[in-house]
């Protein structure tokens, strides 16, 4: 077996074995509105649901290499204020493309070519091609030296047509395919899908096409 304590590492290379091992890690991208009211949208796959009641997520946002806030991160404290996304397969590469670095005045949306939509509850818009969007407030943060970690309260779900039944609760899981990030720059498709369950069988195939929520 190969042992490491974490203390006698650097944080990089915790990171690099943390963000390599830690898979697969479910994609936000997120847009907000910046002080000087350009919108952001920006990847990020420290991120994950937390609990349901209330409805509240994280994202981890680290800081730049000279401590300063990527645009993200300076938006949610300016205003708390976030849409957070998940992207599929159709939009992958833009989703990716949103990662690069642009200036605080450029908004990412325009130059990938998504297209914004008003948000029902919060400032930033949500992103029309997006199979799924939860308008979010900042229900609390934590600090550390590396990073933020803000913990959004869901306020508000847009869903693609078609991927939620409102009566039963359940999601279409068969027409659902996000993407996840794995280590360095790869990253995983989601529709090689086995059930584990004591259930008979015909029961478990069915529930890896159509599940609750």
């Amino acid at each position: 077996m190969t042992e490491v304590n974490f203390d006698n590492i650097s944080s990089y290379e915790r990171y690099k074995l943390m963000a390599s091992l830690i898979v697969p890690r479910p994609i936000a991208l997120v847009t907000t509105v910046g002080a000087n009211g350009v919108v952001n949208a920006a990847p990020f796959s420290m991120f994950n649901m937390i609990g349901e009641d209330p409805p509240i997520l994280m994202i981890s946002i680290n800081r730049l290499q000279d401590g300063q806030l990527k645009d993200t991160a300076a938006n949610i404290l300016h205003n708390g204020e976030f849409v957070v996304h998940m992207s599929d397969e159709p939009i992958a590469q833009k989703m990716h493309a949103c990662g690069h670095h642009f200036p605080a005045d450029v908004s990412e949306l325009s130059v990938v070519g998504f297209t914004a939509v008003p948000s029902r509850t919060v400032k930033p818009p949500r992103i029309a091609e997006a199979p799924i969007a939860f308008e979010c407030v900042l229900h609390e943060k934590l600090e550390t030296p590396s990073r933020y970690v803000f913990i959004g309260r869901i306020q508000w779900l847009t869903a693609r047509d078609g991927l939620i039944d409102t009566k039963a609760w359940r999601v279409n899981l068969k027409d659902y395919r996000p993407v996840a990030r794995f280590g360095a720059s790869f990253y995983t498709r989601t529709d090689d899908r086995f059930a584990i369950s004591d259930i008979d069988g015909e029961q478990a195939k069915n529930e890896t096409v159509i599940d609750q929520i």
